[in-house]
């Protein structure tokens, strides 16, 4: 997925409301969302396009249930790498970018390069995944995993609007 890179205006209320609504239900009809923003269905439909074609909204995909696809083990895994050079950084990426069951690499700051999130079926395809594919990637030395027992939450909505108090009750 490519980001576009024009100039972002501010988003006003309605478009926060529209950008709010469409992260809980990306199949909403234009006439819907418009009727739950207050706003007549062309107007509407403009936002939206607007919020696409400037890449606030990037793309609408299907969230899919990971045990029906038997998809269960969901892990995290450190990679540190030989050395720290683009050539190496570069090469990495290459190559990470082309594993399906990778669900997300970040280069990240601390003792570890690279983050890796990724979802497979079993703890044997783990062994294969970490042994045969991810410690032989370019420039790989060594790893740290995480095993999830419990998916407490997953979310791909980003908070809108101003930031409020979060309160964790006792």
């Amino acid at each position: 997925m490519r980001i576009r890179t024009h100039s972002i205006r501010e988003l006003d209320k309605i478009d926060r409301r529209i950008l709010a609504i469409l992260q809980e239900d990306a199949r909403i009809s234009i006439t819907d969302l418009a009727d739950q923003v207050g706003l007549s269905v062309t107007p509407c439909g403009e936002r939206v396009k607007r919020l696409e074609k400037e890449g606030v909204i990037l793309g609408y995909q299907a969230r899919l249930n990971p045990q029906a696809l038997e998809l269960s083990l969901l892990v995290f895994v450190e990679i540190k790498l030989s050395a720290k050079s683009g050539v190496i950084f570069e090469s990495f990426k290459k190559e990470i970018l082309k594993l399906p069951s990778i669900l997300e690499c970040h280069l990240v700051s601390g003792e570890f390069d690279y983050l890796i999130k990724a979802r497979i079926p079993k703890m044997t395809d783990y062994r294969k995944l970490l042994g045969e594919i991810l410690l032989a990637l370019p420039g790989a030395q060594e790893s740290k995993s995480y095993i999830v027992m419990e998916e407490v939450k997953e979310t791909l909505a980003l908070p809108l609007g101003t930031v409020q108090s979060e309160s964790v009750d006792d």
